[in-house]
């Protein structure tokens, strides 16, 4: 039997009539339209929804700031800067220091603010600098102190090599006759090692005696007296080993 021209023609246009009742068979989804503009039951587009959210892509385009075209082009460039959140200058930023060494510092804010830095950026920049140069700071300082007790050892004993022989054998009295904590505690500071000095010469460990005749400190009251100015920050060599000593006391067998 020769193929049937109408059927095949109907066919191709997407309007076949059923074989039984003539209706028209719903057309397939193409391929390229999404599931949510197609209506399966019509077989067609839904052209609401599909220019429903036209509109809506069209209304977010509208607000987009484009990347400027050209490096030249100052004005597209802080229009991109002001919608990213830069202010309009470096004075607006605000920032909350982590440390009273890290205030903020005019000129470095006016370098981030012409490099485009957010707001949130350039408190990170404080917060790194808190973070990680703290730190070296901290043990600069610490390395230079200790040189400048040095130094004041060196011209209190008479020079270098009086004060190298010095130290060797204040380093072999107070191992044997004081416990290990407490000549740490005072050979940490110039005060402690003059002490220590005087100790060997009167061949008296009278810091030891004390803490051994002294009643045994509780953890609460040796924690009380480490912020006390005297440990912490003036270093006095009695009050340290003291605290030194009563730990020991406390945890022997640790440390």
């Amino acid at each position: 039997m020769a193929d049937n021209l109408i059927e095949i023609t109907l066919e191709d246009a997407g309007a076949r009539p059923d074989r039984k009742d003539g209706a028209q068979k719903p057309s397939r989804r193409p391929p390229e339209v999404p599931e949510k503009f197609w209506d399966e039951e019509a077989g067609q587009i839904r052209v609401e929804a599909l220019l429903k959210s036209y509109l809506e892509l069209e209304r977010r385009l509208s607000r987009m700031v484009p990347l400027p075209a050209d490096e030249a082009d100052e004005e597209a460039r802080l229009r991109l800067l002001r919608a990213l959140g830069v202010p309009e200058s470096p004075d607006a930023y605000v920032i909350e220091p982590r440390h009273p060494l890290l205030t903020p510092d005019p000129d470095v804010n006016r370098r981030l603010h012409a490099a485009g830095f957010t707001p949130a950026q350039v408190q990170l920049v404080y917060d790194l600098a808190a973070e990680r140069l703290l730190p070296l700071i901290g043990e600069a300082a610490q390395m230079f102190e200790a040189e400048r007790q040095l130094d004041r050892l060196k011209d209190h004993f008479g020079g270098e090599e009086r004060w190298a022989r010095i130290a060797r054998e204040l380093a072999a009295w107070g191992r044997a006759k004081l416990p290990e904590a407490v000549f740490e505690a005072l050979s940490s500071t110039y005060e402690g090692v003059i002490a220590l000095h005087r100790m060997m010469e009167k061949n008296e460990p009278g810091l030891l005696r004390d803490a051994e005749a002294a009643p045994a400190l509780g953890e609460d009251e040796l924690r009380r007296m480490m912020r006390d100015p005297r440990y912490w920050k003036k270093r006095d060599p009695a009050f340290v080993a003291r605290v030194s000593d009563g730990f020991r006391r406390l945890f022997p067998g640790e440390g």
